[in-house]
């Protein structure tokens, strides 16, 4: 990890808490999460290094199947739990058949019970969203849906590679908030060549359009996708340092002020309108990975286990559709590694990390387990400790991969 305290784009435990919080003396399995992965785009954008494929075809009838036949397998490994959220995620699930949609969702119904409120999230893109499709989802009881807007200027759309433009974009949102009971959408800013006004136009644009929920992601580059060589050979310029600062504390104050306080580092919400299904990762519950290149983490005889898919969407169907499973592995996780999933996890969240939880996968109390580094990163104003959780302040989650660094030594 980068060792120096630079920011990354996104106050304690229980302040502005999320929802369905389990008290820790009640807690027994955790929660359960269903994540779906449709791996099919009409186009890969150039930041994109997610698991997502372009195809000319795509046997809808075989992938239904195939996705059905390992979410049974996989429901052995976790049963007699209750499910809180699914998520079809992607890649753009949206490009799904409705009717897919429906039947992997019935298929949860009758495999676990599933919590009164249960959370059922689509992501999609403008391009592949309208008003009859959207309400073919609804009727599949998709109740939330997530949108790829990532920009409302359409030179900002065309230089991210985006299918849509403009129009499109503003006619999803307005599709998704005359179908769904809850919608968000996603954004990307820290741009090259991005000042601060021009950002603070677009986000008051977005806000105007935002519902209860919005995501705010600071580009980031990776290597493995075209602004990745791009970058390596010196065509892109990105925000340095603190100009990316700058955009970011801007932000959150904005976001504040609108009534939609960052719960994450780059997710804001209402209070009681957070993503429940990104809770189950970042509290480090329970989630089953189902479909190409998914991972999962499940616990099971006091331990997590971590699960993933064989990636390359024709091996995996292969390979279900031979032995009724395509998992590239399941193995136990060290409870060293445990501990450090759990805390770079819980840091992004403004609830922070419950001591009771830490301490009890880690078998000794925090300060003990962080005694290296703990006390300076408090004294720096990067993270608090109080009697129920550890918790990394504003300027901590703006810094947080430094923290880690720090406190993961």
């Amino acid at each position: 990890m980068n060792s120096s305290l630079a920011p990354i784009g996104g106050e304690g435990c229980g302040e502005g808490a999320s929802p369905a919080r389990e008290p820790p003396g009640r807690r027994t399995k955790p929660p359960l999460g269903v994540y779906i992965h449709w791996p099919f785009c009409v186009s890969k954008c150039p930041y994109c290094d997610f698991n997502s494929h372009v195809r000319e075809r795509i046997d809808a009838a075989r992938w239904t199947r195939a996705l059905l036949t390992d979410l049974e397998r996989q429901a052995e490994t976790a049963a007699d739990r209750e499910v809180v959220s699914i998520f079809f995620g992607g890649g753009t699930p949206s490009l799904m058949p409705p009717e897919t949609v429906a039947a992997l969702i019935a298929r949860v119904r009758e495999l676990w019970s599933t919590a009164p409120d249960l959370e059922v999230t689509l992501e999609a893109n403008p391009n592949s969203a309208d008003a009859a499709r959207f309400a073919g989802f609804a009727a599949a009881g998709v109740n939330r849906l997530s949108l790829g807007i990532q920009s409302l200027y359409p030179a900002a759309l065309r230089f991210l590679g985006r299918a849509h433009d403009r129009v499109q974009a503003l006619d999803a949102i307005a599709a998704a908030s005359s179908t769904f009971p809850r919608y968000s959408f996603d954004l990307i800013y820290a741009r090259p060549d991005q000042d601060l006004d021009a950002w603070m136009n677009e986000l008051d644009e977005a806000l105007r359009l935002a519902g209860e929920h919005l995501s705010l992601y600071q580009l980031t580059i990776e290597a493995r996708t075209g602004f990745g060589a791009r970058y390596a050979r010196g065509e892109l310029k990105m925000p340095d340092e603190d100009t990316g600062a700058a955009l970011f504390e801007a932000t959150q104050g904005r976001l504040i002020a609108a009534g939609l306080p960052a719960y994450e580092i780059s997710n804001h919400a209402r209070p009681g309108a957070e993503c429940r299904h990104n809770l189950v990762y970042w509290r480090y519950d329970d989630y089953l990975g189902i479909g190409p290149g998914a991972h999962g983490r499940v616990t099971r005889d006091g331990g997590k286990i971590a699960t993933r898919q064989r990636r390359t969407p024709e091996t995996w169907l292969s390979q279900i559709e031979a032995t009724g499973t395509a998992l590239d592995e399941a193995l136990p996780v060290p409870r060293e590694n445990a501990i450090e999933e759990m805390v770079m996890m819980g840091l992004r969240l403004r609830e922070g990390i419950s001591r009771d939880r830490l301490e009890g996968l880690a078998q000794q109390s925090t300060e003990r387990m962080f005694a290296a580094t703990l006390p300076r990163l408090i004294e720096g104003g990067f993270l608090t400790l109080d009697a129920e959780c550890l918790t990394a302040t504003p300027a901590g989650r703006q810094r947080l991969n430094a923290v880690l660094s720090a406190l993961l030594i």
